[in-house]
């Protein structure tokens, strides 16, 4: 079944974190969980958040399942593309910079982006922990009027999706990238495989091709598909003819499955 695009949220687990998704900043205790020190910047304000999917490849982000609140990350955070999908809990370090950072004030975030070092010692290069947010994103944590850098606190957390995970194919012949979205759990995807309907086709192993695209070069057109996904968190589902034999290059299709 094709997937039709849909504006969705990802559910709620518990009311905290649902008022994030929602757009309502809440109240945060920073001692309740551990929390790293960062940067946070935000795109262009006319930038249309929902394109921001640049180096993971996603071409829509509410198509992809992660709404506008999403951000590009850096070259420790991004991990040459593993962490597409992963979801980060940012403050505004308050104590640090009053004057910009809503006190105590919390947003989730899907990393969709990569944040490019410049190599002259910007936010983006490394050592730098640093969050490129949307603007819907960055201003659920800091003042309107602030227009530079502003120190925050992040926690990696689970990332909650309304639906199944997708997956869109491209390529073509025997070249097939898989770009693989709406991704629960950890979010970030570690290892996929792929297998065909015909005979006794195997798991073949998927390599990463950028981002959130996978590939593989064998032939397996007028096949169902199915995936194998494991996460950097080590869990694996299984998505058991997820795509029909009559599927063609373009098409994305949801499954029933999804990862808690």
């Amino acid at each position: 079944m094709k997937m039709a695009p849909l504006i969705m949220i990802s559910s709620c687990f518990v009311w905290n974190l649902c008022m994030v998704l929602i757009g309502v900043s809440v109240s945060v205790p920073v001692e309740a969980k551990s929390w790293l020190k960062a940067h946070a910047t935000f795109y262009g304000a006319n930038q249309s958040p929902i394109s921001l999917g640049g180096a993971c490849g996603y071409d829509n982000t509410f198509h992809a399942g992660f709404g506008v609140n999403t951000a590009a990350v850096s070259t420790m955070l991004f991990r040459g593309g593993e962490a597409c999908g992963a979801c980060y809990q940012v403050i505004c370090d308050y104590r640090v910079d009053p004057k910009w950072c809503l006190r105590r004030r919390s947003v989730t975030v899907t990393a969709t982006n990569f944040c490019p070092p410049n190599n002259q010692g910007g936010w983006c290069d490394p050592p730098h922990h640093h969050f490129d947010m949307s603007a819907p994103s960055f201003f659920r944590i800091a003042r309107q009027g602030s227009e530079g850098i502003v120190p925050v606190l992040y926690t990696r957390v689970p990332c909650k999706r309304r639906g199944g995970v997708r997956f869109t194919l491209r390529g073509q012949s025997n070249f097939n990238m898989v770009m693989i979205s709406n991704v629960g759990g950890s979010g970030d995807v570690k290892a996929v495989s792929i297998k065909g309907s015909r005979g006794r086709s195997s798991w073949l192993p998927m390599h990463r091709n950028w981002g959130a695209n996978w590939q593989s070069s064998v032939d397996l057109r007028n096949q169902r598909l199915s995936f194998k996904l494991t996460l950097a968190d080590g869990k694996t589902l299984l998505f058991l003819n997820v795509v029909p034999s009559s599927w063609r290059f373009g098409q994305t299709f949801s499954s029933r499955n999804q990862f808690s």
